[in-house]
């Protein structure tokens, strides 16, 4: 952790000197707004700016600390993804139909964070409609990664991923249905959180459509933080966490397992033959396990739950594709589903097509086959605590915008793989609502960072967490990006 630039310190450690009054949030807002005024011209990750509702904002706060009516958050500056509403401010979720929408009240989650003390600053950029593993949109354009700018910070959370990584956001708000706040932690060398589903609330969302606002949870989207340190996923996570009313608190859940790598049971599932990662991404992986087993940890590079990968995989996606599927034309619908597929193909086109096709009774297929992956996890939980498996099959990618996703190809050094194929790692903990945090592990010989995903049980977000503390106290955990120019 890089502690000389106040910025790029962790959120909790700012805090402190808030409640301390050895910085004021007055301070801390113009250090933000003047470090995204040079920082966010070589990235583009934020793409809305409220500077006065800030200054007005901090003002507010310091006089909560000096009162002694200080809440949990009060005082930080922080940017919002733009797929979640923010009231008074453009919303767009990287859609044109969008560019002038402005909600009349916040997304739930972005409601705990205000309410708890949090300054929203901005908004960061997202894929159209959060739909890409890359960061771009007709609206605002193409989101860079802070280690090197001929490449993406990954999506949809990549603005948010970009912003904390370079201190224009203490911390950060993202979503999460195919490893959009894991891999863009992964690809910037920040800590990420996804959640366990319906743990946080994703009302004020988009996707969906603003106007199908549901009255639970989406299937399989989740809302986490992203941040420079694990004590801060643990810091919002506690503001976050919750039902649909803000104003309601969480129902508790588990504390985390073991604090210390001491005797923690660690199931290493650095690669597999479904999923081959980049052995970069396998190194990070296995080195992680290093570290713990160095301080105590037991690491098992058998431990396998007791299902196929290909399973989980086929499962996840076709319950992906027929949930976001359901929201498009029939006409756009008819011709995904027209793929003509081969007997028992697992590509994502036929997945795809599967999704878009399905039918109440292969519906309720999946959903058994999915109860039945829930209940092999638990058992697997009994005899583990956490796994270790890569985040994504590769480290950060250069831009690739072609408009034919299907042509895109993953891979510089050890593997080539469809661009879909980046759920695959994902789906493991997706598919059957687990929580998983990322942490960054280390930089190898391109500069670039490397991360690993850690799976606990359901409702153990706080293991998942602590493991990556764990790895952060060995290894330092974040870094200041090296692609961009600091003064």
């Amino acid at each position: 952790m890089n502690l000389r630039d106040p910025l790029l310190q962790s959120a909790t450690l700012t805090r402190k000197q808030l409640g301390a009054q050895t910085l004021t949030s007055r301070e801390l807002v113009d250090l933000t707004l003047a470090r995204i005024e040079q920082i966010n011209p070589q990235l583009n990750a934020v793409v809305q700016l409220d500077a006065k509702g800030a200054q007005l904002a901090a003002a507010e706060a310091d006089r909560r600390l000096k009162a002694g009516e200080a809440r949990p958050l009060e005082g930080l500056p922080i940017t919002i993804k733009d797929a979640f509403d923010v009231a008074g401010m453009i919303s767009t979720a990287g859609s044109p139909t969008f560019k002038d929408r402005i909600p009349n009240e916040d997304a739930v989650a972005v409601a705990r964070l205000r309410n708890a003390g949090a300054i929203i600053i901005g908004k960061t950029n997202v894929p159209f409609f959060s739909g890409d593993f890359q960061s771009f949109n007709p609206v605002y354009g193409t989101t860079h990664n802070p280690w090197d700018v001929s490449r993406s910070p990954g999506g949809s959370s990549g603005g948010a991923a970009a912003a904390v990584a370079t201190g224009m956001s203490s911390f950060e708000l993202g979503s999460d249905l195919g490893g959009s706040i894991r891999w863009p932690a992964h690809s910037c060398g920040i800590f990420g959180l996804k959640t366990t589903w319906n743990l946080v609330s994703n009302r004020g969302h988009v996707p969906p459509l603003p106007e199908r606002k549901t009255t639970r949870n989406s299937e399989l989207s989740v809302v986490g933080p992203l941040a420079r340190s694990a004590e801060d996923l643990n810091l919002v996570l506690d503001v976050i966490a919750g039902p649909m009313d803000p104003a309601v608190p969480a129902e508790p859940f588990a504390a985390a397992r073991k604090t210390q790598p001491k005797g923690l049971r660690v199931a290493l599932w650095a690669d597999d033959m479904f999923a081959p990662a980049d052995l970069c991404v396998v190194n990070a992986v296995q080195q992680a396990a290093r570290m713990l087993e160095g301080e105590g940890a037991l690491i098992d590079p058998m431990a396998r739950p007791d299902f196929s990968f290909a399973e989980a995989y086929e499962v996840y996606a076709v319950l992906n594709h027929a949930i976001v599927l359901s929201g498009l034309p029939d006409k756009v619908r008819d011709r995904i589903a027209s793929y003509d597929a081969k007997p028992g193909e697992l590509s994502h086109r036929a997945l795809q097509a599967r999704g878009a096709r399905v039918k109440a009774d292969d519906y309720s297929n999946i959903l058994a086959r999915r109860r039945v992956l829930k209940e092999k996890w638990a058992q697997f939980f009994q005899r583990y605590d956490v796994v270790l498996c890569p985040p994504a099959l590769t480290g950060p990618i250069p831009h690739d915008q072609n408009p034919k996703v299907h042509d895109r190809i993953l891979g510089e050094h050890s593997i080539t793989r469809p661009y879909l194929d980046f759920l695959m790692w994902s789906s493991l903990a997706t598919g059957s609502d687990l929580p998983a945090a990322v942490a960054p592990v280390l930089r190898e010989g391109d500069g670039l960072p490397r991360g690993v995903q850690i799976i606990a049980g359901a409702f153990e977000d706080r293991t998942a967490v602590a493991v990556a503390g764990m790895i952060e106290a060995i290894n330092g955990g974040f870094e200041r990006p090296t692609g961009v120019r600091f003064t």
